[in-house]
């Protein structure tokens, strides 16, 4: 008789588990699948900045790339880009009669010329170098 009991109660206690999942499931609705994060935003800098890089990386030690920008109604070779942040670029460089020269322009409205060039044998090619922030931490 002790076994038929033991029976019962086990066959209760399962019947009542699978009730209760069957309850949580109706009135429970059903976990939200975990939000995927937003695609970072493409920026005009970030892009800018990226398209230098991608052309300056395969140049060859008898090639440089000249980046130069109007502004102010001058030319300026662009030797050092700086950012503070992709909304706004730093354009260091020399103008035509080889003063250092800073440009401070939104990266919206920026427009840089790049070309490849040939350097003269005994010339040591430059590179644009590009100094954006440290991380703060």
């Amino acid at each position: 008789m002790a076994f038929g009991n033991i029976g019962k109660v086990i066959a209760g206690q399962a019947l009542e588990a699978t009730k209760k999942n069957v309850m949580d499931a109706i009135t429970n609705p059903e976990p939200k699948a975990p939000e995927r994060p937003a695609p970072p935003v493409e920026t005009t800098g970030g892009t800018i900045l990226g398209q230098i890089q991608a052309m300056q990386r395969p140049l060859g030690e008898d090639q440089e790339m000249v980046v130069t920008a109007q502004a102010g109604g001058e030319t300026l070779r662009v030797l050092e880009i700086l950012v503070p942040n992709l909304h706004v670029l730093v354009l260091v460089g020399v103008d035509s009669e080889q003063n250092v020269t800073r440009v401070i322009v939104p990266a919206d409205s920026v427009c840089l010329v790049c070309k490849i060039k040939k350097v003269a044998p005994e010339a040591r090619p430059v590179r644009v170098n590009i100094l954006s922030p440290r991380p703060k931490g």
